[in-house]
C-alpha cells in the first residue's frame, strides 16, 4: 500500500485532479497485487455509489441550490444584517450569522464561502474592508456549515463509519453555535483594530428583528423540521434529502414565488455540476479504499497508534495533527472517505465516542479548505475578491485559532457535545 500512497502524492504534485489521482493510484494496487482480479476495479467504482445513505448528498445539494436561487438566501442576509448592524465589522458579522443560518440549508462549506463572497464581498470592499480580509472572513465562517445540519461532511462520515447521522446532526448544533460566537468575537476584535465601524449606533428593535425573522421563517424552520422528522421516524436521513427538495420547491414556488422555469433549469445545471464533482470522488475512492481494507491498513494503523498511547486526549491530539496536515493537501471529502475507516476503530478502542469524534474530525478537515497549499475555498474566495491567496491565508490566522478553541471544547466537554443527541435519541 506504500507504493500506492507514493503514486497518489506524486500525481498530486504533478497537478492531476484529486479524483483521478485517487483512481489511478488505486489501480496501481491491482497491478502490484496480481492475485486480485481487475474486474474488482469496476465493481468498486459502481458499488461505492450504491449507498442509500449517500443518496442524501445529491438531494441536499439540489435543495441548497434551490434555496439559494429562490429568495431564501436573500432573506437570511437581511435577517443577519438586522441582528448584527450595531457591531464592529458588521458585514463580517453578517457573514458569520449567515453561515450559521445557511448551514441548515446548503450543508456545503465550499458553496457557502463562494456564495458569501459574491453576495457580501462587493459591499465589504466599498465600506473599507481589504479584499484579503473580506476573503478570509467569508471563507473561514463557512466552516460553521461543517457542523450545523445537514452537513455534507457528517453525512459522508456517518455513512462510511456506520455512525447514526441523526445523532451527528443533533450533536452539531452546539459546536456550530459556539463556532459562530467565537468567530464573531474574533471579527469584532480584528474589525475594531481596522476601524471598521458599525453600520448603526444601537441594536435593532425587537419589532424590526421580528419582522425580518418572520420574512425568513421558512428557512429558519428547515433544520428544526429535519431533526424532528428524523427523531420521530417520519423520514430517514436519506429521505430527509428528498423532503428538503420538495420543501425548497414549495417555499420558492408557492410562498416566495421566485422559482420560475428558467431559474429551475439553471438550478438543475448547477446541481448536476456540483454532484458530479462529489460523486466522482466517492466512486474512485472505492478503488483506493479496497486496497486499504485488503492490506489491513486500519488494523495496522490502530495497533501502531495504540502502542503510542492509550490516553484518549493524547490520541486525539495526534489524530488532529494528522488531520490538519492531511487537510492542507487533500480535499475534505477525500479525507472523510479514506481516513474514517482507519481512524474510527482507533478512537473507539480508547473510549472516544464516535459522534464526538465525527464533529472534531469534520471540523478540523473542513478547516483545510482555507489552508494552503490546496485549500479550495482559499483560492475560490481569493479569486472572487481579486486578491492573492497568500494574503488571504495570513488574514485567516486569528480565525483558525478561534476554530481550534471550539475544537478544544469538543474534546474536553464530551457531555456537553452529546447532550442534545442524548436528549433527542437517548444514550447510545
Amino acid at each position: 500500500m506504500g507504493i500506492v500512497v507514493i503514486v497518489f502524492l506524486l500525481l498530486l504534485l504533478f497537478g492531476m485532479p484529486v479524483a483521478f489521482a485517487i483512481g489511478f493510484a488505486g489501480m496501481v494496487f491491482f497491478f502490484v497485487t496480481p492475485s486480485i482480479p481487475f474486474s474488482i476495479i469496476v465493481q468498486k467504482v459502481v458499488s461505492s455509489t450504491q449507498s442509500f445513505t449517500l443518496l442524501a448528498i445529491p438531494l441536499f445539494v439540489f435543495a441548497g441550490n434551490l434555496m439559494n436561487n429562490t429568495g431564501i438566501t436573500k432573506r437570511l442576509v437581511k435577517l443577519s444584517n438586522v441582528l448584527t448592524g450595531h457591531m464592529y465589522g458588521n458585514l463580517g458579522q453578517v457573514s458569520c450569522v449567515l453561515s450559521t443560518l445557511m448551514g441548515g440549508v446548503s450543508g456545503s462549506a465550499n458553496a457557502d464561502a463562494a456564495m458569501e463572497c459574491r453576495v457580501l464581498g462587493p459591499d465589504m470592499v466599498k465600506r473599507g474592508y481589504s479584499k484579503s480580509y473580506s476573503a478570509a472572513v467569508n471563507g473561514i465562517t463557512s466552516l460553521i456549515t461543517a457542523t450545523i445540519p445537514p452537513s455534507m461532511g457528517l453525512i459522508i462520515y456517518g455513512s462510511v463509519g456506520e455512525v447514526s447521522i441523526g445523532r451527528l446532526f443533533a450533536a452539531g448544533f452546539l459546536p456550530g453555535i459556539l463556532m459562530m460566537i467565537a468567530l464573531m468575537i474574533t471579527i469584532r476584535i480584528t474589525a475594531k483594530k481596522r476601524g471598521l465601524l458599525p453600520e448603526r449606533t444601537r441594536p435593532a428593535s425587537l419589532k424590526e428583528i421580528g419582522r425580518s425573522a418572520i420574512d425568513g421563517v421558512w428557512a429558519l424552520l428547515f433544520p428544526v423540521i429535519l431533526i424532528v422528522g428524523i427523531r420521530f421516524g417520519v423520514f430517514t436521513p436519506s429521505e430527509s434529502g428528498a423532503f428538503a427538495c420538495m420543501y425548497a420547491v414549495f417555499v420558492g414556488g408557492v410562498i416566495y414565488r421566485e422559482l420560475t422555469w428558467p431559474v429551475f433549469i439553471q438550478t438543475l445545471r448547477d446541481t448536476a455540476r456540483d454532484i458530479g464533482i462529489i460523486m466522482i470522488l466517492v466512486s474512485l475512492s472505492g478503488i483506493f479504499g479496497y486496497g486499504i481494507v485488503y492490506d489491513r491498513v486500519p488494523q495496522a494503523m490502530a495497533n501502531f497508534l495504540i502502542t503510542l498511547t492509550a490516553n484518549p486526549y493524547i490520541m486525539l491530539f495526534i489524530i488532529i495533527l494528522l488531520l490538519v496536515i492531511c487537510g492542507m493537501f487533500i480535499e475534505t471529502t477525500v479525507i472523510a472517505l479514506l481516513l474514517t475507516p482507519i481512524l474510527l476503530p482507533v478512537v473507539k478502542n480508547v473510549g472516544i465516542d464516535p459522534v464526538q469524534f465525527g464533529l472534531i474530525m469534520m471540523t478540523v478537515v473542513t478547516m483545510g479548505i482555507m489552508t494552503p497549499p490546496v485549500g479550495i475555498a482559499l483560492y475560490t474566495t481569493s479569486t472572487i475578491m481579486g486578491c492573492k491567496p497568500e494574503e488571504t491565508a495570513l488574514e485567516t490566522i486569528p480565525f483558525i485559532i478561534a476554530v481550534l478553541i471550539v475544537v478544544a471544547f469538543c474534546i474536553f466537554c464530551k457531555d456537553a457535545v452529546l447532550f442534545i443527541p442524548n436528549l433527542i435519541f437517548g444514550k447510545a
